[in-house]
């Protein structure tokens, strides 16, 4: 009896020494984490299930440009098959470009302090000039609704499942904006216009087993859910304009003169960057064929989405990319003679050839037969094989961009997560590829210091974990503006580097992290099918992890309580009290420095919070311990790290 008095006793002095914790043990290892079970579609191991489906859009694609209006108008034909259970009764098109109308709901949310997305100058969208479908041997025009950036296509007969095709065919026209949501625009040089030409013809939505049709409108911040499919496009434009686009040039012996021609041949033989036309050719009207047009073809297979750029301001460079099968690919630079500076984009050929390979051999070889790179208006952004950066970007800036849209292929361009709706699977995902890229890159050329590289310094940890900011599981719409470079690209870098080194260690996170990207590669995971594949490989319940960095704003704060000696004598073991003040728990290493020299380091698992917010735990000292440092090597998000460290007084 006297002996559970002292226990009972034991447990108030407990809960009274650890009161002022937050921590809820029951809360952080609930033991339901999932909503819902695996199916058919979706295994519960995190793979697509045996009869997981997706749909598909191919499309053929020809347009013109016309610089003087700065038009784009043409046709699409698009080859739409239904591979769900479901008969499809309408078909839902996005239109992006009806953003850049006044009105529109994104000039419309556009806040006071503008930012990225805002439009100044507006253009009338779409012009969609005509519509037709053709269905079981029918062809008919089809009524249709369009609200803002989505056009409903109501069908004569329903779209048959599982396997049911149509053929919609579009003829549209646009004026190309000057700025254009940080995603495509014009930019004047001294040598002509520079057109980046993106989210431009009309584009299925996808339809899934998660939502149905997924139609949110596009706004700005929430970038795009696309289907896979393969899509052949040409452009005619003045031959004095060199044009650039998704895939592979199908047609170079039309597009460029014989002399570029040799070299074009060359830089695909060549890991040294090959001029095709130079700076000083720009104004040589012999740098180009003599026809009034020219039109360029472009193909690009397993894709989501293609982009072009156009402009006879063009110096352009190349070389051989090589990928780890054993396949070549072609590195293509474009952009204007202001933009060859020191470390300028006369190296970007070799920024793109160099991130390409790194990720390639790293997760998942590049699946597309060029990467271009082109110097524009827009600041960064990502389309399957090629990217749009900044004409201004020079040294670790240039790299910085290029290594950023490109890791892209891999987030979402190959894993085609929803970004309209989860910014932290591919934003999140592709900063966290890009610290190792980055490293590896030139022996660490342009490997920063700053303080947004120390996740775990006072200023990140405050600035990622304060109450203000917006947690990962957010519309990426919904975010405040000036939280979405942490909720959409740091933290979740932070949490990937934090599950790699803290929790599962370099191999199992390695191991679990490319097979997810090998899963889920032109298919469409969810944030489950991600947890479920991460917890699967690496054999660890992650459900406390998960709960903590992406579904709540949780904070992490680890102190040192006491420092005990048995029998009050150091040289018979010392008994450490540690415990946890806020709600996340991440596991712990600790530092026990003794008076004669001797430490000990502890790597302690998540588990010990499994019971509440304290921690004893045994350390067979011989001496008096002189400093105790919870996490010496920095690598957890602490909220307040003075609490870290016990130090004996006179020490």
């Amino acid at each position: 009896m006297k002996k559970v008095v002292l226990n009972v006793f034991g447990l108030l002095m407990f809960i009274s020494v650890f009161a002022q914790s937050k921590y809820d043990h029951k809360e952080a290892f609930g033991p339901q984490f999932y909503p819902y079970p695996g199916n058919d579609y979706r295994s519960a191991s995190g793979e697509p299930g045996p009869k997981y489906w997706q749909n598909r859009a191919d499309y053929s694609i020809s347009c013109t440009l016309d610089p003087e209006k700065h038009t784009v108008s043409g046709q699409v034909n698009i080859s739409y098959t239904n591979n769900s259970p479901d008969n499809l009764k309408f078909l839902w098109l996005q239109l992006d470009q009806n953003i850049y109308k006044k009105g529109s709901r994104g000039s419309a949310t556009t806040t006071e302090a503008g930012g990225r997305w805002a439009n100044t100058n507006f253009t009338d969208g779409y012009t969609i000039k005509s519509i037709s479908a053709e269905y079981n041997g029918k062809t008919f025009t089809p009524k249709n609704i369009t609200t803002d950036t989505r056009m409903q296509v109501w069908l004569q007969e329903s779209l048959k499942a599982g396997g049911g095709k149509i053929k919609l065919s579009l003829q549209f026209e646009f004026i190309v904006p000057e700025y254009g949501t940080d995603r495509m625009g014009r930019l004047d040089t001294k040598n002509g216009i520079v057109y980046e030409v993106a989210q431009w013809f009309p584009r299925l939505a996808v339809y899934d087993d998660i939502q149905g049709w997924n139609t949110l409108p596009y706004i700005g911040a929430g970038e795009f859910y696309l289907e896979y499919g393969d899509i052949d496009f040409s452009i005619t434009a003045p031959s004095n304009m060199i044009v650039v686009g998704s895939g592979e040039l199908q047609n170079p012996q039309d597009c460029y003169t014989a002399e570029q021609l040799k070299r074009w041949d060359a830089a695909g033989k060549s890991d040294k960057t090959v001029i095709i036309r130079s700076d000083k050719e720009v104004k040589d009207p012999n740098s180009r064929p003599k026809a009034p047009t020219t039109t360029w073809k472009f193909r690009i297979n397993n894709t989501r989405d293609v982009a072009w750029a156009a402009s006879k301001a063009f110096v352009q460079d190349a070389a051989r990319i090589n990928l780890p099968s054993g396949k070549k690919c072609l590195a293509i630079s474009a952009y204007p003679v202001e933009s060859i500076v020191k470390n300028g984009w006369q190296r970007s050929t070799e920024f793109t050839k160099a991130s390409i390979e790194h990720y390639s051999n790293k997760w998942f070889e590049f699946p597309y037969p060029a990467a271009t790179n082109v110097a524009g208006i827009v600041g960064g952004m990502e389309y399957p094989g090629i990217v749009f950066c900044s004409s201004g970007s020079s040294g670790e800036d240039l790299w910085g961009v290029t290594d950023h849209e490109f890791g892209h292929t891999w987030f979402p361009m190959i894993v085609g997560s929803n970004e309209r709706k989860y910014a932290w699977m591919d934003e999140g995902f592709n900063t966290f590829i890009n610290a190792g890229s980055t490293d590896a890159f030139n022996k660490g050329e342009f490997k920063s210091s700053g303080f947004f590289d120390d996740p775990s310094s006072s200023f990140m940890v405050k600035y990622t974990f304060g109450e203000t900011m917006d947690g990962l599981y957010t519309v990426p719409d919904v975010i405040q503006q000036g939280n979405l470079g942490i909720a959409a690209y740091l933290k979740p870098a932070q949490m990937l580097t934090a599950l790699r080194e803290v929790v599962l260690g370099e191999e199992r996170f390695d191991a679990a992290f490319r097979e997810y990207i090998s899963r889920w590669a032109f298919k469409h995971p969810t944030p489950w099918d991600f947890f479920h594949t991460m917890e699967n490989v690496s054999g660890e319940d992650l459900g406390w992890f998960w709960r903590a960095w992406v579904l709540n704003t949780w904070k992490l704060d680890l102190g040192v309580k006491e420092v005990t000696y048995n029998d009050e004598n150091p040289e018979k073991g010392a008994a450490i009290v540690i415990e946890t003040l806020e709600k996340m728990v991440m596991p712990v290493t600790v530092l026990v420095k003794e008076s004669n020299g001797k430490e000990h380091r502890l790597n302690l698992p998540v588990e010990i919070w499994q019971r509440g917010s304290g921690w004893t735990f045994d350390v067979p000292t011989t001496s008096e311990i002189k400093e105790v440092v919870l996490d010496p090597d920095k690598k957890l998000p602490d909220w307040d790290r003075d609490n870290n460290t016990w130090k004996k007084k006179g020490f």
